[in-house]
């Protein structure tokens, strides 16, 4: 300070100084001083000076500064102290009072040397890149006034100064630790520097974003209390804004980042009378903007969409319908609470069906849409309000069928309460339709609009409406209501016709046109129905009254209007005063579709009207003729696919049967095993030994037995001839059917297939059939071996009986036998009995298959007379075919040929592909 009072003591000493002469000492002593403490009293002196001499400063003492920065670094003193006097020469902050006249040109004047000095300290990007590295120092008195000279910087020449961040190596994110800085005022200007270098670039944008800054900055905002914060959460969210307006890499990477889950307690307003400061109003409009950046109809359709679920799954689209629903909420965050829940729902139907059923707190509960459109017809409301409110409306039914078909449902005779209690939608709609307010006009009629927008169902649903216009009258329709309103106008006497035929003002042009597009879409959709209004009737009238020149001329002043334009911008409609409140969005691309095709009516002769008609009727004759074929075709499909599933169910069967002849095979053979052992054990016992006693006692038990299984083979042998009979049948079935199978060199290449898919089906039934009677076979040979074997025993018994010693002779040794001879025969008898269960099980066994072959007789019949229907069907099929080729060659030639004229005659022909 002694150097400073020094120098200017030196000053006002004498008229010679002046303050030039100062600044001029000061920077040769700030380059030619050796000591370290003369540079750095030089550089605070210049501090001093360069806010009230600006320009002297900025002119001799910017090199010096510059090279105090490059030569000086290791003092954080002296480079504070140069930070801080360039940041003062090159910032346009005025902090000291001036006077009103001097104001604007002092304001101006400081912009303009802001930029120059701006201009020349860039011209070397070296110092941009010096000022960089100048930024990792951690010492206050250096980082926080090389954060504000950057953000100066960023202010005078944004772009340029992003350019030489941008190519800078690790610029970026040397500046993204000043985040993390744990002196606020530090973090805060990095904030508002960061503010300045994410602005209309995209590049940095990104960097910035995969730095980390949605989770820092998040951080920040919750650490400071959400919208209860100052004005640092403030700087926050315009600097998320940045980030995320118009970026769909960062708004994919911020939902990606579960980041829209945070956002969440930031609506967390709460009923409590807290109060509404100036300050949290303006932290809630910037949430809420935020919410709408991610959700607005501006982004791709995947991304909003994607954004839109995740606000609905983390409960943030509920906590905004509680904000909408809350009483005491200001104005303004109201209305831009409105505008947010719209583009959150608009074209997402499970957001637009959670919105239908939110009800207000009232008693009893009302719907909200029933509550905001209160609001919407209310003229005592404000304006801002009621667009918002009929923005929402539009949102709710944008690509909404089934809220569509709501609303409208409520204009019905059959759904409208009769005590009048409650109040729908329809009739808020209606009331405000024919209100003597012109906004509530407009708003009603532009969301009845949007209720039949690409809605064919919902538009003959409002036909049905019934307006009692007064007490005693009978009801008329909606449309005619709306038609009496149109005839009348201005001016009770003037038709459209004569409105759109008179020379008016500008101000009245629009209307002319108005008039003139509905005169159009009479003529181009009128399909002749009503003879005094045909087609070439009304035209004749434009020719006779209007003139054609002059009407295309009145129809092309709409899509020239200023607010024409202004409208077809965006969906949303914000409007500064009900002056301008024109045009509806949707209702713009509707005139830019009508307007071509009505120029084109207007101008076709009745000639090319009626070969327009005659090629409209052959069209549609051909598409009818074709989807009768279509038609017959599928039910031919479907007759196809019923007889394979009748195919397959055969195979089935066929496969049942196969399993149970190989259960029959395998117990066959375990019979046969049995009879074996049987055998060989009556073999050994079957000697010259027994009694006389023991013989009678065979004699008088063994023939029954035997007699019992003579009968059981007899009755075997018989069903084994009717098998075989049936068998029989079967082949000579099989072979009628293979006979009666067309040619393989058939005409039609479907049937051919067929007929060779039945062939093989057939087959192989036939197969199947043939592997059974061979099992059959052997099981009667089986039966027969059975049959002599049983004989042999019989025989073999009877010898044995005859063999048998008189009493007299051996009485003796017959004694001691006897037990052992007759604990034999007991041990054959029971065999015998189990063989002969055996066979009676074998019998039924038999039986079965016997029925299971009727079956599949029984089925093969069915299938042969399908098998035979299907082959008339198709050959009646081939003969339609035919005939059908033979038309549509015929059609497709004149079809060419009207198509041809159509465009000779500059009507444009629309492509159909037919199947043949």
């Amino acid at each position: 300070m002694n150097f400073l009072r020094g120098v200017m003591g030196g000053q006002s000493a004498g008229p010679q100084h002046t303050e030039a002469e100062t600044i001029q000492k000061l920077c040769d002593r700030v380059a030619s001083s050796t000591l370290l403490d003369d540079r750095r009293n030089a550089v605070r002196a210049l501090k001093s000076l360069s806010k009230k001499y600006r320009l002297e400063v900025g002119i001799q003492a910017m090199e010096h500064l510059i090279h105090v920065l490059q030569t000086d670094r290791s003092d954080s003193e002296i480079i504070g102290y140069a930070l801080d006097t360039l940041y003062n020469i090159i910032s346009n902050d005025e902090e000291e009072e001036v006077d009103d006249v001097e104001e604007e040109n002092s304001t101006r004047q400081s912009e303009d040397l802001g930029s120059q000095f701006t201009e020349i300290f860039i011209k070397q990007q070296e110092n941009v890149t010096l000022l960089l590295s100048l930024l990792e120092e951690f010492d206050f008195h250096v980082r926080w006034p090389g954060v504000k000279l950057l953000t100066s910087l960023l202010k005078q020449l944004g772009p340029q100064v992003q350019q030489i961040i941008l190519v800078s190596p690790m610029g970026v994110s040397r500046l993204m630790d000043l985040l993390a800085d744990s002196r606020e005022v530090i973090r805060n200007d990095g904030v508002l520097l960061l503010q300045a270098l994410t602005r209309n670039n995209g590049a940095i944008q990104k960097i910035v974003a995969f730095e980390n800054a949605f989770e820092r900055l998040l951080d920040i905002i919750t650490e400071e209390g959400n919208s209860d914060g100052g004005i640092v959460v403030e700087d926050c969210l315009i600097l998320l804004q940045n980030l995320l307006k118009n970026n769909n890499s960062n708004q994919n990477f911020f939902k990606e980042g579960s980041y829209i889950q945070r956002m969440k307690p930031w609506f967390e307003v709460g009923d409590e009378n807290s109060g509404w400061s100036a300050q949290k109003v303006t932290n809630l409009h910037l949430m809420l903007q935020l919410v709408r950046v991610l959700v607005s109809p501006n982004n791709p359709p995947g991304a909003t969409s994607s954004c839109q679920k995740a606000m609905f799954q983390c409960g943030l689209l509920q906590q905004l319908c509680t904000i909408l629903m809350a009483t005491g909420v200001p104005a303004d965050i109201l209305t831009e609470t409105i505008n947010t829940v719209s583009e959150v729902i608009r074209g997402c139907q499970v957001n637009q069906d959670y919105f239908a059923s939110v009800n207000a707190p009232s008693n009893p509960p009302r719907p909200a849409i029933v509550v905001l459109l209160m609001s919407m017809v209310n003229e005592r409301q404000p304006f801002v309000l009621r667009c918002a409110v009929l923005y929402c409306f539009q949102c709710f039914l944008y690509k909404n069928q089934k809220g569509q078909g709501e609303i409208v449902s409520t204009l019905l005779p059959s759904t409208i309460d009769a005590t009048g209690i409650s109040v729908s939608a329809g009739q808020l709609l209606c009331g405000g339709l024919f209100s003597t307010d012109s906004l509530s006009n407009w708003c009603a009629a532009v969301a009845l609009a949007h209720a039949l927008q690409e809605n064919a169902t919902q538009k003959e649903q409002l036909l049905r409406v019934q307006l009692a216009t007064s007490i005693g009258n009978p009801p008329v329709s909606l449309l005619q209501q709306c038609t009496n309103i149109l005839s009348q106008g201005d001016k009770i006497d003037r038709r459209l016709t004569g409105q759109i035929a008179e020379n008016l003002g500008e101000e009245e042009q629009l209307v002319q046109g108005l008039c003139a597009l509905l005169l159009g879409i009479s003529i181009y959709f009128n399909d002749n129905s009503l003879e005094s209004y045909t087609k070439e009737k009304l035209k004749q009238l434009i020719e006779k009254r209007i003139g054609k020149e002059n009407f295309i001329e009145k129809l092309g002043f709409i899509s020239k209007h200023e607010f024409y334009s202004r409208a077809s911008q965006k969906p949303q409609p914000n409007f500064p005063s009900p002056e301008y409140m024109i045009f509806d969005h949707e209702f713009t691309k509707l005139v830019k579709e009508l307007e071509g095709v009505i120029t084109k009516a207007i101008h076709k002769s009745s000639e090319e009207d009626k070969k327009e008609e005659e090629v409209k009727k052959t069209l549609e004759q051909h598409d009818s003729i074709v989807t009768h074929y279509k038609n017959m075709i599928r039910e031919q499909d479907l007759q196809l696919e019923e007889l394979k599933q009748q195919i397959s169910t055969l195979k089935c069967q066929n496969e049942q049967l196969q399993t149970a002849v190989t259960q029959q095979v395998s117990q066959i053979q375990q019979h046969k095993d049995q009879y074996n052992l049987l055998k060989v054990q009556l073999g050994k016992d079957n000697q010259p030994q027994g009694s006389y006693n023991d013989g009678s006692q065979m004699n008088g038990i063994q023939p029954e037995e035997i007699g019992r299984l003579r009968e059981e083979i007899e009755e075997l042998k018989s069903n084994q001839e009717l098998l075989q009979n049936q068998l029989a049948e079967k082949d000579s079935l099989i072979e009628n059917l293979k006979s009666s199978q067309p040619s393989p060199g058939a005409n039609e290449e479907s049937s051919a297939t067929d007929s060779a898919r039945d062939s093989e089906q057939i087959a192989d039934l036939k197969q199947e059939l043939a592997t059974l009677k061979s099992q059959l076979n052997s099981q009667s040979i089986e039966i027969t071996k059975l049959q002599t074997e049983k004989q042999e025993l019989l025989q073999k018994t009877e010898a044995f009986a005859k063999s048998v010693p008189e009493p007299e002779q051996s009485e003796t040794v017959t004694a001691a036998k006897a037990t052992d001879v007759e604990g034999r025969l007991s041990a054959l008898l029971q065999e015998t009995k189990e063989l002969k269960n055996e066979i009676k099980a074998l019998s039924e066994e038999r039986t079965a298959i016997k029925e299971q072959l009727d079956a599949s007789n029984s089925t093969i019949a069915i299938l042969q007379n399908e098998k035979n229907k299907l082959e008339v069907d198709i050959t009646d099929s081939k003969k339609e075919q035919d005939d059908l080729l033979v038309l549509l060659a015929d059609q497709d030639q004149k079809i060419f040929s009207l198509k041809n004229k159509l465009k000779e005659l500059g009507h444009p022909v629309r492509l159909q592909c037919f199947q043949k």
